[in-house]
């Protein structure tokens, strides 16, 4: 372009001869016409090369809004993550809780059976203390029965003995009456 401009300088110097032909102010008219047509091509190409670095731009702006896009989504996807940890940890803690109620309620199934033992203890425990009371009654007993035994050991003796003491007082009147007789004897001799 600079050579051109050059030429077209020189051409216009060559026409301010006197010498100069009508094909040298043709040819001076078009290198003028084709150095403003450069000119324009060079604004084109600058017009160009913005439009280029403008499209680029575009394309970058649409790769960065793309990546925009997928970032809100990644977000949207974080946050749907972290309600659902936060599930994940709340059902957890249910887990646990379930997991101690299940405890709390074998233990209540042991504390019932328990207490079922218990009551047939303390029934057990009633029923051993009516035994020891019949046992204590039952020794009562027996003692008043050895006692009656004793005492009909005793009533037999004291028939006995009377018995006795009768036939010793019928000997003794009969001890009399043979006395009486012996005398009567006597003194009838």
């Amino acid at each position: 372009m600079f050579e051109l401009l050059k030429l077209s300088l020189m051409l216009t110097e060559l026409l301010k001869l006197p010498l100069i032909d009508t094909e040298l102010l043709k040819l001076s008219l078009m290198l003028t016409e084709l150095l403003r047509l450069s000119l324009m091509l060079t604004e084109l190409l600058r017009l160009s090369l913005m439009l280029t670095e403008l499209l680029r731009l575009s394309l970058i702006d649409t790769e960065l809004l793309k990546l925009s896009l997928m970032l809100t989504e990644l977000l949207k996807l974080s946050l749907i993550l972290t309600e659902l940890l936060k599930l994940s940890l709340m059902l957890t803690e249910l887990l646990k809780l379930s997991l101690i109620l299940t405890e709390l309620l074998k233990l209540s199934l042991i504390l019932t059976e328990l207490l079922k033992l218990s009551l047939m203890l303390t029934e057990l425990l009633r029923l051993s203390l009516i035994d020891t009371e019949l046992l204590k009654l039952s020794l009562i007993l027996t003692e008043l029965l050895k006692l009656s035994l004793i005492l009909t050991e005793l009533l037999k003796l004291s028939l006995m003995l009377t018995e006795l003491l009768r036939l010793s007082l019928i000997d003794t009147e009969l001890l009399k009456l043979s006395l009486m007789l012996t005398e009567l004897l006597r003194l009838s001799l």
